[in-house]
């Protein structure tokens, strides 16, 4: 099982939800942290928490549905001059769910993709070549289980071209130290979710970072995160590392 300690970690909508557990889950093994959220007042006290935790933390901001916000947010981690080994692309947002889904608006799919598909991947492209050329890191993309509901097309479009693209950088890498994986929360009470959801937001936990603890070359994978739930850590890294294959055959 890889260990966090002392390492970096990009972790995207951080301010909240699965993401604000996650930074904490990761600061608890003494995983250094870059917590993004849309405004840096958002992750004020959690940055300070960290901190108190005996972490190292710094706080960007950046508007997913901005390109060029995305960029400098980028630029801004680069001058931070430290060598991010770990990315959980957490942030998402789900725009609607349409009763009438055949008059489902172009909205849904423009703001969609560039919050869940573009921004994840210019992420992804930044800091996997810097990964590649110094032997090592970990992305988790997170996606979602939603299917058969075209009353939520924009969103789970959106998440299927996330899993696509993820799966077709895995590729590039699948059999060396860079691993880049999917996790699926399930469905959870946290703002996107809702209050109806069935899984507490903690029941996502370890299956949402398992690709990061994972230590078996292996890339392009799903975790499922509720598959896990109630496991210890170590526990759920065996159980993921027998059981889930790559999809890329031999």
């Amino acid at each position: 099982m890889f260990d966090v300690k002392d390492k970096w970690a990009l972790i995207t909508g951080s301010s909240r939800g699965l993401g604000h557990l996650t930074a904490k889950f990761m600061a608890e093994r003494g995983c250094n942290l870059i917590l993004h959220s849309r405004r840096a007042e958002h992750t004020a006290r959690l940055l300070t928490e960290m901190r108190a935790a005996g972490v190292s933390a710094h706080a960007v901001e950046a508007d997913f549905s901005d390109p060029d916000a995305v960029e400098v947010m980028l630029q801004r981690i680069d001058e931070l001059g430290v060598r991010v080994d770990i990315v959980l692309n957490n942030a998402g947002v789900q725009i609607a769910y349409r009763d009438e889904y055949y008059k489902t608006p172009v909205r849904d799919f423009t703001e969609s993709f560039m919050m869940n598909t573009i921004a994840p991947t210019r992420i992804c492209y930044h800091f996997l070549p810097k990964m590649i050329e110094s032997g090592f890191g970990r992305i988790v993309n997170t996606t979602s289980g939603i299917r058969l509901e075209p009353q939520q097309a924009g969103y789970s479009a959106s998440k299927a071209a996330l899993d696509k693209l993820t799966i077709d950088l895995g590729s590039v890498v699948d059999g060396t130290d860079v691993m880049i994986n999917l996790a699926d929360p399930g469905w959870c009470r946290t703002d996107l979710g809702g209050p109806k959801a069935p899984n507490a937001p903690e029941s996502a936990l370890p299956g949402i970072v398992l690709g990061v603890f994972s230590d078996d070359r292996k890339s392009g994978r799903i975790f499922h995160a509720q598959d896990f739930s109630g496991m210890s850590l170590e526990e759920a890294v065996r159980k993921a590392e027998r059981e889930t294959d790559s999809p890329y055959g031999e």
